[in-house]
């Protein structure tokens, strides 16, 4: 028996999700099926982070054990060639039994990327959100900084979250503007379900001038989800890292991909 991560990127407005679903629709059940057929026997695997239906991932890590025995790039080219165009494979690699892809990593990082002008996205629909009206930079940037550092985050998780404790420590709440586009960047050990889409509702209230950037470090003290902003479209979120100790040898990239989509 062997463990073999990978790193995987698909375009999330193509599946119902991350996990598996009865229906089959979710990336997982297409990515089992595809190592299935490489490996000649059933294939159960295990991811970093569960993203959402519409959720895009450049980077996601995911672990699986085998009796197989392969080389890396049937995992990758062979596995590619089974699996639907939306989702790839970028690597494969053998890790140690000890390995595992959402228990030992260390960070996750995010992006939203966010068009920002009056008419909506044509090129890019399903690939970025979009906000019609004017949203102030800077207010938004003094509200992110209200949410750094460890707090409990119940204001800004779903109601069907699973996770046993909303405390989380956010390490990196960027947001910066490229042309027409607001690019926001978030970090933290973990990420509680619909935690970033969250944030974004939020910094959106304060950006169109609805509420000054301390209503939302009230809106985190609080701990209340009813007085916060909706949930924020899931088309321009991206997984783009996920950081483990050296000692896993797991590639951490993502972030120049992203770029590109920038132009």
């Amino acid at each position: 028996m062997v463990r073999i991560a990978l790193g995987l990127e698909y375009d999330g407005s193509h599946f119902c999700g991350w996990q598996t679903q009865t229906n089959a629709c979710a990336v997982q059940d297409a990515l089992e099926a595809a190592l299935a057929g490489i490996a000649c026997e059933p294939i159960s695997t295990a991811s970093a982070g569960r993203t959402d239906t519409g959720v895009h991932a450049l980077a996601q890590v995911v672990h699986f054990d085998t009796q197989a025995l392969r080389p890396e790039s049937a995992w990758v080219r062979g596995v590619n060639a089974l699996l639907p165009p939306a989702v790839s494979v970028r690597w494969a690699r053998e890790v140690a039994p000890e390995f595992h892809a959402r228990f030992s990593a260390q960070a996750r990082r995010y992006r939203y990327l966010l068009l920002n002008r009056p008419v909506r996205p044509g090129l890019a629909a399903g690939r970025v959100g979009w906000y019609h009206a004017p949203l102030d930079l800077d207010a938004m940037q003094s509200a992110a900084k209200q949410l750094l550092g460890e707090h409990d985050f119940s204001a800004f998780r779903a109601a069907e979250c699973q996770a046993k404790t909303p405390v989380r420590t956010l390490t990196e709440l960027n947001i910066r503007r490229v042309n027409d586009l607001l690019v926001f960047d978030l970090r933290a050990n973990a990420f509680l379900h619909h935690m970033v889409r969250n944030i974004i509702g939020g910094l959106v209230y304060v950006g169109k001038g609805k509420h000054e950037p301390e209503w939302l470090g009230e809106i985190l003290a609080g701990r209340d989800r009813k007085l916060a902003a909706p949930t924020f479209a899931p088309d321009g979120l991206y997984l783009c890292g996920v950081e483990y100790p050296a000692q896993w040898g797991i590639p951490d990239s993502g972030d120049m991909m992203i770029e590109e989509l920038l132009g």
